[in-house]
């Protein structure tokens, strides 16, 4: 795995509870990190196809976390997603909020 961050879409109610806590633990959109197993991640050109196929509904504002690997405590692997023939990154464990570098703020998607 590169040193590249690595992007990771949050509901902004997730997000502010991991800054309380100090880990972030939503592996995606309705999903624990128990539940899963890992945090599903997206590389710099994935992220915005991963927002459109899956959070295209979600009305809660977002964010999205850059995040830097080399910060996390946690194991990445660049994995194949079944169905698809690209890899994406997965974080085996919580991501510490120290290894989040950027928030930014995602604005609302147009109505369809």
């Amino acid at each position: 795995m590169s040193d590249a961050p690595i992007y990771h879409l949050a509901l902004v109610r997730d997000w502010e509870a991991a800054r309380a806590t100090g880990q972030y633990a939503v592996s995606t959109l309705g999903r624990t990190l128990e539940e899963e197993g890992f945090i599903h991640a997206s590389r710099a050109d994935q992220w915005a196809g991963v927002r459109e196929r899956f959070y295209a509904g979600v009305t809660e504002p977002l964010v999205l976390l850059v995040i830097d690997p080399s910060r996390l405590a946690a194991e990445v692997r660049d994995e194949p997603v079944p169905g698809l023939t690209e890899t994406f990154p997965h974080v085996y464990g919580p991501i510490e909020v120290e290894a989040v570098v950027e928030v930014r703020g995602l604005p609302a998607e147009p109505s369809q």
